[in-house]
């Protein structure tokens, strides 16, 4: 065990040596930060937006317009089946009937069309309900209120549904457009970081030529060769993750400045928080990661044409 670590310990003396005062090697991770900075800031956009929009709800309410030629007897007769249909969605709710008059009563008040209906002759307006379900809705939710208003569309006599939650579900749907614009950035990105620290290692190891072959000649084995690269690999993304990380902190600071005189106009606090260290740690993880995977590749190549 002893020995295990011993090696792995000179492995990694080896590969802050190959590091330290190398400008090609100093580059490359500064291009490895720029590349892993722009999906490590997409995702603590979305960590910040995400609670949000979990949190987002309304109290929606789905108006029901019926037919023209609707006798009101008929009209008032719906009334229990459109309350029952909500409760067998496990929906309470509240249901307000409309008549026409007085919906062409609000009309003219809000619009000021009175003297246009006025000179048709006859009320345009079809009576109508307002289901007012009792419990918000948010964006998961949402879901079940488009079936809800499918069932109540299914009825006899009612000629359109409108229901007011639709701008929630747009919004999840937007949200995961977004998340699948990240996700797809960063396997671009990270083919670049793989490519990059590829390249790096690629030079390290025929810079090294010399060295490798006498180290062969003293029994070392491609194992131990290979270790200080990997370490090289992981150290530079390791690095390059840390300086990215430490660039999205820094940009959050005037961008505080704009969101919160933005904010303040809605009455709100709003504020993006830098990612948690549970989040920093996976991100550090996987920038390792992928600089490990960069030069595994490399080295499985050039070493053993050398």
């Amino acid at each position: 065990m002893r020995g295990w670590i011993r090696q792995h310990r000179t492995a990694v003396a080896a590969a802050f040596a190959h590091m330290k005062g190398r400008s090609g090697f100093l580059m490359n991770m500064l291009v490895v930060a720029i590349a892993l900075a722009l999906p490590f800031a997409g995702l603590t956009l979305l960590e910040n937006l995400r609670p949000m929009t979990d949190k987002l709800a309304v109290e929606p309410e789905i108006s029901l317009f019926l037919a023209n030629d609707l006798p009101r007897e008929q009209a008032l007769e719906l009334k229990p089946r459109i309350l029952s249909t909500a409760q067998a969605m496990h929906r309470t709710a509240k249901l307000e009937f409309v008549p026409r008059e007085n919906a062409l009563s609000i009309l003219n008040e809000r619009t000021g069309v009175g003297d246009a209906v006025t000179a048709l002759g006859t009320n345009p307006l079809p009576d109508a309900y307002v289901l007012k379900l009792g419990t918000p809705l948010n964006a998961g939710e949402a879901m079940q209120a488009e079936q809800l208003a499918a069932q109540l569309k299914a009825l006899p006599g009612v000629e359109l549904v409108q229901i007011d939650s639709a701008w929630v579900k747009r919004l999840a749907a937007l949200m995961r457009i977004l998340r699948l614009t990240l996700l797809l950035l960063a396997v671009a990105l990270g083919a670049v970081v793989v490519a990059v620290v590829f390249n790096t290692i690629r030079l390290q190891v025929l810079s090294q030529k010399e060295e490798i072959e006498v180290s062969r000649l003293l029994g070392a084995t491609d194992t131990y060769v290979a270790r200080p690269f990997y370490y090289s690999g992981a150290l530079l993304g390791l690095f390059a993750g840390a300086i990215a990380l430490g660039a999205v902190v820094l940009a959050l600071q005037p961008l505080n400045l704009a969101i919160a005189e933005f904010a303040r106009l809605y009455a709100s606090d709003f504020r993006l928080s830098p990612p948690g260290a549970a989040l920093s740690a996976l991100l550090l993880a996987l920038s390792a990661a992928l600089g490990m995977l960069g030069a595994l590749l490399s080295v499985r190549r050039h070493l053993s044409a050398l």
